[in-house]
């Protein structure tokens, strides 16, 4: 047994022992491979190291309008680049860089291992290339010698031309190469070219916050550049900069401290002139760097044909800058206007500010794509959608003072009309054309807030996402909203509810013409047409809103069907005016940057109209002659749903003769004609008739619905006298 024992010991030993031993020669054949390979690659496949100081010619990306005719703007690689020596390059933006890019810099050869495995953790945990991990020396080596395809196999080129880059030279060199090279945006190559851009001055006097502002930019330079529509991100960005350099210690605390307290937007020049519709132009470009990457806006020479219309863009300035130089009595410093076509989605004008290159009024932010409050021009969304549930223009609602309960802040919500005055009953027709509150609110409740907002992102809103925030007070525009989204919404109705995608760019080509991308018409149903024709004919019934817009405002036209709706936010922050025929929709909008009030007084249809009119006025001559299709009536016994008065309550009888009060017991002792009855009305709202959910439906009306006898409380019904046919 012994033996035996000690002979199975024996082979597990020898078992034990060829398995390690094969294990390691196997494994150093491995390395042994992979170091045959790498020593190929390194010496064989990668570029020289002594080729970083040569350059590929780049070519210009041209931006154009929708013909072709016009550049708009030219983005180019190398044109703006002046190379500088080791002592012109100034400490500040060394230190900022390094913050910001690479904090290992001087103590790694090329690559960061510690990086490289963090970045791999955070990629595989989210399935995606979030992050990269590429030191300065990496960056570097992409920039000149690679592609800029995502894979592998550009990694690993990256990190081996690093490590050769490394052993070719010194650090400081390395980082004299990056800060020449590196773009920084607006045609900006390089640290003197990016000083000189911004501020106007040499790399070399570059201050901290300066430097910090600048060494922000590479990470994306569209989207934080200052002349952008993300400066708050960018302001972000520097400050968290100048915090690393603080924990790095590569600066003294109060130098750092007078960068933070420092306002660098104040030091920026404007942005070059030889641009045409620039809000247009650098919304396209951000657009354009998320799906290819600067480097080939920069380097490959695109041909880009937007949607915009050269002439219309012009026509639509002239417009804004007219108009807000009459809003100056308004204490309104800024306008902003954006035209779309409904039936193909092409945004043919974009102005997204009277001045782009007015920086005392914050010219270079484009409003047209910054969330802003809408006022009452949300409200045809939500009437849309109550005609969506079964409601009808004829509908009847309730100019009364009404108490909606509590709102968020636990205050009981009592909402009045622009001029505090109460109409009692009034069509839903009545109530949009002429912008009444009341009956807005009353519309909200019975179409419910969460399912308002999901209509509105059908119709094209892409803001009111933290639902929350919102209650009835929604309606009258309490939540943020886009102009350019509620252009694409109003384009809605005014393409009898189909949606059109919003497009801005119809074409993308190589510098030869070879089509790299084209973008067609992507239409969709997303409302009845039936809805989109209500909302037509009820914004185009100057009829209907002459009561308090009188019969002659920017919104009325003699000769033409124009739907139109105006709007403005509390304290007067914000004025709308969005209007469309079926062939073209132009929104408007007024105010301050900074979000200041206006003057009291300062309405839509006094500061934001007055400017759509007058650019509206220029296109109709351009435009065919169309009419909104009418919409087909609904049919219903149910009282108020279709305009029908309630009849039934009370019924006295009067003599005609004396108007003196008759019991029912001596009705037989008068003729008819010697009798007038009058019918006293039972004092309900339209909750009590249907089911707020189902109007049309044979659903009952919920009579335990908790807003009920708030609405009962404000509803005062007229009595209806007639002559009875018989006592």
């Amino acid at each position: 047994m012994k033996n035996k024992l000690k002979i199975a010991r024996k082979h597990s030993i020898f078992f034990l022992r060829e398995t390690f031993f094969g294990s390691l020669y196997a494994g150093a054949f491995v390395l042994l491979c992979l170091g045959l390979f790498l020593t190929y690659v390194y010496f064989f496949v990668a570029p020289k190291a002594k080729e970083l100081p040569q350059r590929k010619t780049n070519q210009t990306t041209i931006i154009y309008d929708r013909t072709g005719q016009h550049i708009l703007y030219e983005i180019h690689g190398e044109e703006n680049r002046k190379t500088l020596s080791h002592s012109e390059i100034p400490n500040t933006i060394r230190i900022a860089t390094i913050a910001t890019e690479d904090a290992s810099f001087y103590y790694h050869y090329g690559i960061d291992p510690v990086s490289i495995i963090r970045a791999l953790k955070v990629n595989i945990e989210n399935n995606q290339m979030q992050q990269g991990a590429s030191t300065i020396t990496q960056q570097l080596a992409r920039n000149i010698f690679l592609n800029r395809s995502k894979n592998i196999e550009r990694k690993f080129m990256e990190m081996i031309m690093a490590i050769k880059l490394e052993r070719k030279f010194t650090k400081d060199e390395i980082l004299d190469f990056y800060l020449n090279q590196i773009p920084y945006g607006s045609n900006s190559y390089g640290i003197e070219a990016a000083a000189q851009t911004f501020f106007g001055k040499n790399a070399i006097n570059l201050t901290l916050d300066e430097s910090a502002f600048i060494a922000a930019l590479p990470k994306a330079t569209s989207y934080y550049s200052p002349y952008g529509n993300h400066r708050q991100e960018l302001i972000n960005r520097q400050r968290k900069i100048l915090y690393q350099i603080q924990d790095l210690g590569l600066a003294h605390n109060d130098e750092i401290q007078q960068a933070l307290d420092t306002d660098t937007f104040k030091k920026l020049l404007p942005p070059q002139t030889n641009i045409q519709a620039p809000h247009f132009v650098f919304y396209i470009k951000e657009l354009l760097e998320k799906e290819y990457g600067i480097e080939a806006l920069e380097e490959d020479g695109l041909r880009i044909y937007t949607t915009l219309d050269y002439d219309m863009q012009k026509r639509a300035e002239e417009s804004v800058i007219a108009g807000a130089e009459k809003n100056k009595k308004y204490n309104a410093s800024n306008a902003a206007l954006v035209v779309m076509n409904p039936k193909s989605g092409e945004i043919l004008t974009m102005v997204g500010s009277k001045d782009f290159f007015n920086s005392t009024i914050d010219g270079q932010v484009n409003v047209a794509i910054r969330p802003r409050q809408p006022g009452s021009s949300f409200k045809p969304i939500v009437y849309a959608k109550a005609f969506e549930k079964g409601y009808q223009p004829e509908t009847i609602l309730s100019d009364t003072r009404t108490n909606f309960g509590p709102d968020g802040s636990g205050k009981d919500y009592i909402p009045s009309d622009y001029d505090g005055k109460f109409r009692g009953s009034v069509s839903m027709r009545q109530a949009l054309a002429m912008s009444l509150n009341i009956p807005a609110v009353q519309t909200l409740y019975l179409t419910g807030v969460n399912n308002a907002i999901d209509f509105a992102h059908k119709l094209g809103i892409t803001t009111l996402n933290d639902r929350n925030r919102y209650g009835l007070s929604l309606v009258l525009g309490g939540g943020e909203v886009k102009l350019v989204d509620m252009a694409n919404a109003f384009s809605v109705f005014a393409n009898d509810g189909v949606k059109t995608e919003p497009i801005f760019i119809q074409r993308i080509t190589d510098p030869n013409g070879k089509i790299i991308q084209e973008n067609s018409t992507v239409s969709k149903r997303v409302i009845d047409a039936q809805i989109a024709r209500k909302i037509d004919s009820i914004l185009s019934d100057n009829a209907a809103r002459t009561p308090i817009f009188g019969s002659n405002s920017p919104l009325g036209f003699k000769d033409r069907i124009v739907a139109a709706k105006t709007g403005t936010t509390q304290e007067f922050r914000d004025a709308w005016t969005i209007g469309f025929t079926p062939s073209i929709t132009v929104g408007v909008w007024v105010g301050n940057n900074d979000n200041t009030p206006m003057k009291p007084g300062s309405d839509g249809v006094f500061v934001a109209a007055p400017i759509w009119r007058d650019f509206i006025n220029k296109e109709l001559p351009n435009l065919p002659v169309e009419k909104f299709e009418p919409y087909e009536k609904v049919i219903s016994d149910k009282p108020l749903l279709t305009g029908q008065s309630a009849t039934a309550g009370k019924i006295e009888y009067y003599k005609i003769a004396s108007g003196k009060k008759i019991s029912p017991e001596n009705l037989k002792k008068y003729k008819p004609s010697q009798i007038r009855q009058r019918i006293i009305p039972e004092k309900h709202s339209i909750l009590f008739y249907v089911n707020k959910d189902n109007p049309l439906g044979s659903d009952s009306p919920n009579l335990n619905d908790p807003m009920l006898q708030q609405w009962e409380n404000g509803s005062t019904p007229s009595p209806i006298e007639s002559t009875p046919t018989a006592p």
